[in-house]
């Protein structure tokens, strides 16, 4: 092992590695119970958390072979925001580090090592947010979670993907925990380490299946789509959220949910905690629907119990009121709903456009069908936003070329134009099949 470690020893996972992963997946998996990893190969790294240990991290990295597993943990249930607590990173020659980028400004003598590397990720639209607020961002991409949907495995959570193709699991009891604890208890480590430690073989093992399949092509489309995508901006009106607020039909009700839910985001913000433990969503709903106006009042109504329920009372009271005298003036009270750029909800489509709700109809059968074909998730072959977009402002004259050129400029990667265009073309022009 190239740096300190808690144990030695530990399970290698890739100690036989002469079946094929079609094999594996119809023989091996399917007569043995998968095997469950409890051990890093080369055992339980330390924390990074000094300089030195991270330049030495680097120049490790660099010096190693092959691609790098990279994985990151979050505490969005405990602390404020979404990012990483912890940075998992693994690489032939280098071993498995145990980074924490609390401990330092950024992470971009990481990202220098690793310069033209591919990355291995889980479910890399998850991690590469918080991943980027560090300096870090990949310069090619595997994903074996959209890898696995593209195979048409049938569940795609990485236990699951290793259990279905390298007859080994994973145990997942602390992907809900505080991470942003210190120190670490040493089983966490454990966990963390585990999720990189069979990254790599994993994506060996895709990559022939990807190919026998001749589906290595699209999930290069797709990994490089994900690693080009911009990240999401500042949502608007991000109040808009709150869980339950559908029941509330009054924009004056809605004015009060805004200034709770501001005022619960500044102050969770401000003591760096996850907003929900503060005063959950539910509460901020049945506040905004009864408008208690004392303390004693708010404490009585539905959510509004804990320590901060109850130490804050005057806060949420005078959010209440913040929230009616807004609904007051017209220029305070929200409208109910944001102006949409897109097509309206499929189920008004037979009233307010009839010709596109039987083309949409006819295109989702379709398109449904030729998923099942090519063994892949419906969404996977073409989103559901694009089809419906397509369907309800198609181009002006439909033919191959022109639906080809709608789909690329609605984002679709060419792989799925090709599979998707003529069925598509088919059904704007002929919506109603004999």
């Amino acid at each position: 092992m190239s740096h300190p470690c808690r144990t030695s020893g530990g399970t290698d996972i890739t100690a036989d590695t002469s079946a094929t992963p079609e094999e594996d997946l119809t023989e091996a998996t399917a007569s043995e119970p998968p095997r469950l990893l409890t051990e890093p190969a080369g055992g339980i790294p330390f924390v990074t958390n000094s300089r030195q240990e991270l330049e030495r991290c680097a120049r490790l990295l660099k010096a190693g072979t092959g691609p790098v597993a990279v994985d990151a943990e979050r505490a969005s249930g405990f602390r404020y925001g979404q990012r990483a607590f912890l940075v998992q990173i693994k690489r032939e020659g280098a071993g498995i580090w145990l980074i924490d980028p609390e401990a330092f400004e950024d992470l971009e003598i990481i990202q220098d090592s690793l310069s033209g590397v591919e990355w291995i990720l889980h479910a890399a639209s998850q991690d590469l947010p918080c991943l980027s607020e560090l300096g870090m961002w990949p310069d090619r991409l595997f994903d074996t979670e959209l890898a696995g949907r593209l195979l048409g495995l049938p569940r795609v959570g990485l236990a699951s993907v290793l259990e279905q193709l390298l007859g080994v699991t994973l145990a997942k009891e602390h992907s809900a925990a505080d991470w942003s604890k210190r120190p670490l208890p040493e089983d966490w480590m454990r966990y963390a380490a585990l999720d990189v430690e069979p990254l790599v073989e994993l994506r060996a093992a895709m990559i022939t299946m990807l190919t026998e399949a001749g589906k290595l092509d699209w999930a290069n489309q797709e990994f490089e789509a994900i690693r080009k995508a911009p990240l999401s901006g500042p949502r608007k009106d991000p109040w808009r959220r709150t869980s339950g607020m559908h029941r509330l039909r009054k924009p004056e009700q809605l004015a009060v949910v805004r200034e709770l839910w501001e005022t619960r985001e500044a102050l969770a913000q401000n003591r760096d905690v996850a907003p929900g433990r503060l005063i959950p969503d539910a509460a901020i709903v049945a506040a905004a629907a009864s408008q208690p106006a004392t303390v004693p009042a708010l404490l009585k109504t539905q959510g509004f119990h804990g320590r901060a329920a109850a130490k804050e009372g005057p806060r949420w009271i005078r959010a209440i009121q913040a929230g009616q005298a807004a609904a007051r003036t017209k220029t305070g009270l929200p409208p109910l709903h944001l102006p949409n750029d897109g097509p309206p909800p499929p189920r008004a489509w037979r009233d307010r456009n009839p010709l596109a709700d039987r083309r949409l109809k006819t295109a989702k059968a379709w398109v449904g069908n030729r998923a099942d074909e090519l063994q892949l998730p419906t969404e996977n072959l073409l989103t559901p936003d694009t089809l419906r977009r397509l369907c309800w402002t198609p181009p002006e004259t439909i033919d191959l070329d022109s639906v080809s050129a709608a789909l690329a400029g609605l984002g679709a990667r060419p792989w799925q134009v090709t599979a998707v265009a003529p069925i598509v073309t088919v059904a704007l022009l002929d919506p109603d099949p004999a």
